[in-house]
Order: structure tokens, then C-alpha cells, then sequence
């Protein structure tokens, strides 16, 4: 997101941005924020959103701890791993795999070595070896990128989140807002197909 609001700050110089950068859903009208990214199945509600992509769910690990202890090929191949649990998206110890054979999904009981609040925390602790993690891919896309960490268990991800853009539901959009979301939607949805 903050690449896309750098460009869009630079298209429109009279327009200033606050932007709160947080592992939790925020109460828009609580917060005072005229506009959230969301990730995963909205609930109902009196807010406008706006679809812009998807974003997968991956497991990854360093190569040190993949040569350590061998690449996982099976979700059951967890048991007995050291992983390292991104509270906000798993607070259970269990996650959840999607099996090709049969419907729904499966619970694979973990044994997290560090359980951090954060994303760029969780992120961290795999790059350093202290377990495997499972976050969304946008947070791991860089250290993939960069061959710190490495995706297994692909075959066996659950359905992609849906991402959307969404602000409350009061009438006509402010001018500004609506040229934000104009200009965010389309940059987020390129970005989105690089993921």
C-alpha cells in the first residue's frame, strides 16, 4: 500500500494522506479512517468495498532450516518442525492446509518455537532460521524475492483472500476520497497480479 499512496501523493500534490499501518481490522468510523485495505471475507455491513485482488496464504523457511530438516511435502510433514506463529493470521496453534483428494480444508496441529504479533517479526524469525511461518504472501514476497526464504507446501494452500477497498456507505464520496480510490484500486490491482 505505501508504494501505491508515495505515487498517488506525488500525482496530487494538494491532497495529504494519513496512513495507519496495523495487523488488525480497524473500526473505520471509531478509527476516523475514511478508507481501509482488507484482506479476507468481509462481513455484512453498511460499508462500500471495492474488489481489487486476491492474496495467497503461504508456509516458507530458510534454506538453513530446510537442509536442517528437509523439505515438508505434506502438511503432516509439520509434526515435530519448528515454526514460527504470526498471531493475527493463526492464533491457534493449528493451520489450516486444502487438501487436492478431498473437500474442505485440514487442521495441522504446530509446535511454534516464537509466536510474534507481527507479520515483519514472523518474517524475521524464518529468514534467521528460528522455524517455518505461514503469513500472507505480500509479507514474505521480498525475502522470496531475495532467496532468504523459500515457499513449500504450495499444492496444499487454502483458497486465495479476497482484498478490497472499503469506506462507509454515507452518500455521495468527498472529491478526494473518490479520486484516491480511483487511482489506488487500479495500481493495487497490478500490483496484486505480481503476487
Amino acid at each position: 500500500v505505501l508504494p501505491v499512496v508515495a505515487e498517488f501523493l506525488t500525482a496530487y500534490p494538494d491532497i495529504n494522506v494519513r496512513l495507519v499501518l496495523a495487523d488488525r481490522n480497524l473500526h473505520l468510523l471509531d478509527d476516523h479512517v475514511d478508507m481501509a485495505v482488507r484482506i479476507g471475507d468481509l462481513p455484512d455491513s453498511n460499508m462500500v468495498a471495492t474488489r481489487v485482488g486476491s492474496m495467497r496464504t503461504v508456509v516458507c523457511a530458510s534454506s538453513t532450516l530446510l537442509a536442517a530438516h528437509g523439505d515438508p511435502k505434506d502438511p503432516k510433514d509439520l509434526a515435530g518442525l519448528p515454526t514460527v506463529n504470526f498471531d493475527f493470521l493463526s492464533p491457534a496453534s493449528t493451520w489450516s492446509f486444502r487438501r487436492k483428494d478431498a473437500p474442505g480444508s485440514v487442521d495441522v496441529p504446530i509446535r511454534p518455537r516464537l509466536s510474534v504479533s507481527t507479520a515483519e517479526a514472523a518474517v524475521w524469525a524464518a529468514e534467521q532460521g528460528v522455524g517455518l511461518v505461514r503469513v500472507l504472501h505480500y509479507q514474505c514476497a521480498d525475502a522470496v524475492r531475495d532467496g532468504a526464504l523459500r515457499i513449500v507446501l504450495a499444492d496444499f494452500e487454502v483458497d486465495r483472500l479476497p482484498i478490497h477497498l472499503m469506506h462507509a456507505g454515507r452518500g455521495a464520496l468527498p472529491s478526494k476520497m473518490r479520486v484516491f480510490l480511483d487511482f489506488t484500486a487500479g495500481r493495487l490491482r497490478e500490483r496484486l497480479t505480481l503476487l
